[in-house]
């Protein structure tokens, strides 16, 4: 297998690359791609079985591409969530204290002498004075692995913390405290607010979703976080409500050529995954995605196809993956046709996630070339390839 390294990614999570295989930023016409943040394009790889994204976001991946070609799109869900949640609230809290602007004045009399320095702390501290987080509003749009531990955290900071998420999965609602008040709409979080902070995923619904009808359901002199992504924000209506004072602050992990020096925007240069801890689960989690699908056809956390895990029995002899648009009577035509040609169906696992069927059908012995072409010759057959134990 071939598997090009993009950007750049843990050495822990590359130590689990088979030695068998060739891995590199410099591998042409790969089988695989481990990527963290760059703009792939699944057309440019003829090869191409798999990306494995090192994080949570795929925007920078050509998705639908890779469905239509039958390329599996894996990403690392919740890996990297502690270091987005901590940076959240390390950034409320030094927006509500004025950090910022007080650390720059004090590196301002630098050169200055003591009596000074102590007299202009002492004259100018009070342009710094801040709000106290505890007893405050946190509004959480977005109940996803990250959004739960920002909410979390909120409590523990002894705010009032409220979320919202209109599909909100069971398994991220366990883990939530029961401190936290769930919104049964998302007027109703917008109405308390004191700080909204944003943890969605970009899609065609979320783009932009945060605009100016959004930021005039916000009480006056709101606090407003995206740590999510950046299109998720509309800039210009961000700009128009600091103007106007509902909004007294904005904090982001995207910069911008707006956002860059404007007095009431702080932003932080994409750091939210940019931990040595962070880095290296995602890594782990993502090659680990990677290999099992090269070497076994497993599908767990793709983005695109729905997950199957099988394991082969002793007498399996050939694992054939078929990947195929959902449709009826795919499972009888693959069976029928392995039945035609002779060939012993030790066991037959289909899923589906209504656009994609995934099938691991292992068999006690090799598939003729010619039994695999009209497999592929099917209409509704997107891809289809052998694994040999």
């Amino acid at each position: 297998m071939r598997i090009k390294i993009i950007d750049k990614i843990s050495p822990e999570g590359l130590r689990l690359l088979p030695e068998s295989y060739t891995c590199g930023p410099e591998v042409d016409d790969p089988h695989g791609i481990v990527v963290r943040s760059s703009q792939i394009n699944v057309e440019e790889y003829p090869s191409l079985l798999a990306v494995a994204r090192a994080g949570a976001g795929v925007n920078n991946i050509t998705v639908d591409t890779a469905t239509a070609r039958g390329i599996c799109v894996f990403n690392a869900p919740g890996a990297n969530a502690n270091a987005v949640a901590e940076l959240v609230m390390s950034m409320a809290g030094i927006g509500a204290r004025n950090i910022y602007q007080a650390i720059d004045f004090c590196q301002g009399l630098a050169g200055k002498g003591a009596e000074e320095i102590q007299a202009r702390v002492e004259g100018g501290k009070s342009a710094f004075r801040g709000m106290e987080l505890a007893g405050k509003t946190l509004g959480v749009l977005g109940l996803g692995q990250i959004g739960v531990l920002v909410a979390n955290k909120g409590v523990r900071q002894q705010m009032r913390t409220i979320a919202y998420d209109p599909a909100p999965a069971l398994e991220n609602i366990h883990r939530l405290s029961p401190q936290v008040t769930l919104a049964r709409s998302l007027a109703t979080l917008l109405a308390v607010a004191n700080v909204l902070t944003v943890h969605v995923p970009l899609n065609g619904k979320t783009e932009g979703l945060v605009n100016k009808e959004l930021l005039d359901q916000l009480p006056h002199g709101a606090m407003l976080i995206n740590y999510s992504r950046g299109p998720v924000v509309v800039e210009g209506d961000v700009l128009a409500a600091l103007r106007s004072g509902r909004l007294s602050l904005y904090i982001t992990d995207f910069p911008s050529v707006e956002t860059i020096a404007h007095p009431q925007i702080l932003t932080t240069p994409h750091l939210g995954a940019s931990t040595e801890e962070s880095e290296e689960q995602c890594a782990t989690m993502a090659v680990g995605e990677l290999v099992d699908y090269l070497q076994f056809g497993a599908v767990v956390r793709s983005v695109n196809f729905p997950t199957a895990e099988s394991i082969a029995g002793g007498q399996v002899a050939t694992r054939l993956i078929m990947i195929n648009r959902d449709r009826p009577g795919m499972i009888g035509f693959a069976s029928q046709t392995l039945g035609d040609a002779g060939i012993n169906i030790s066991s037959y696992l289909n899923e589906s996630n209504g656009v994609i069927g995934y099938n691991i059908i292992d068999l006690e012995s090799a598939v003729p070339p010619e039994v695999l072409s009209r497999i592929r010759e099917h209409a509704d057959v997107i891809r289809v390839r052998t694994i040999s134990f």
